[in-house]
């Protein structure tokens, strides 16, 4: 359930701890989210919120994931996605509950509703970043990390292997050779070395992260959506394909975007010498 005005300019989605904490049925409290969904004009923000955890992942925040990404995907005002941790670690992996419940473990995929969602995702990491949030981070689209983070799969180290993508998404981001060197010794790297990899973009002060992570998102969200969404599908899809039927690919969504309307103001506002009022159409 989203608590009304997702569409308001800024607002708090039933994934907000508060108004649940207060919340009663028949007596009994609520369950408090361990996930938020904050929208401040264009840009939604998610933040994990079980620090007394190290915001570790079980089936419940992972449901809340993806709703908000349903939430996210079918608001059109929506142009860019922040995500970000409460505490001082982004996420230190599995809830133990959830790798010894039934089924051993997460679904297969568990963090590809945001690596699906058409709106790009920035993710700003702080300490510790490992197994689980190590891989829900390669699953948006571009990676801040404060001075103080390390990054790593673990998983080898308790005769495991990762299990939320970070084989598969990790070799394609990093390369084969440092994701094999990654996840076959378990050992994680720094902020200056996970920048050095392209495992991230940026590294900025602790203090200053967020503002970072918000002012890359605002940029975007100043683009043309639509151009905005083309690009980076043409990206995601065209890794995927051979390079001659990517090339296709990309001048196939190229001739799409010059019918819209947002093609045509951009031309208007360069011709004219101001800022495009791109929307959405």
């Amino acid at each position: 359930m989203i608590l009304q005005d997702w569409n308001s300019s800024h607002f708090h989605c039933s994934l907000f701890p508060v108004p649940f904490a207060t919340m009663r049925v028949a007596g009994m409290p609520m369950p408090v989210p361990t996930l938020s969904m904050d929208k401040r004009g264009p840009i939604a923000h998610l933040t994990l919120r079980r620090p007394e955890t190290q915001n570790a992942i079980d089936g419940a925040l992972l449901g809340e994931l993806s709703r908000a990404c349903e939430a996210i995907e079918v608001d059109d005002d929506v142009r860019a996605v922040v995500l970000a941790a409460e505490g001082e670690h982004f996420c230190l992996g599995w809830d133990a509950a959830l790798l010894d419940g039934e089924g051993g473990g997460p679904p297969a995929d568990p963090f590809g509703c945001l690596a699906e969602l058409p709106r790009p995702v920035v993710c700003a990491v702080q300490g510790d970043t490992l197994s689980a949030g190590l891989e829900l981070a390669l699953a948006c689209d571009i990676r801040l990390a404060a001075e103080d983070a390390h990054l790593g799969l673990p998983e080898t180290k308790l005769g495991r292997v990762p299990m939320g993508g970070g084989s598969q998404r990790l070799a394609r981001l990093v390369g084969r050779g440092k994701a094999l060197e990654m996840i076959l010794t378990g050992e994680p790297v720094e902020a200056r070395e996970a920048l050095r990899i392209g495992l991230v973009s940026a590294v900025a002060p602790t203090d200053k992260l967020a503002a970072e992570a918000e002012a890359i998102a605002g940029r975007i969200a100043e683009r043309g959506p639509i151009a905005v969404r083309y690009a980076k599908e043409a990206i995601n899809r065209g890794l995927e394909m051979p390079l001659e039927q990517a090339l296709r690919y990309e001048t196939d969504l190229t001739i799409i975007l010059q019918t819209t309307e947002d093609r045509a103001e951009g031309v208007r506002a360069f011709l004219e010498k101001r800022k495009p009022k791109f929307k959405g159409r």
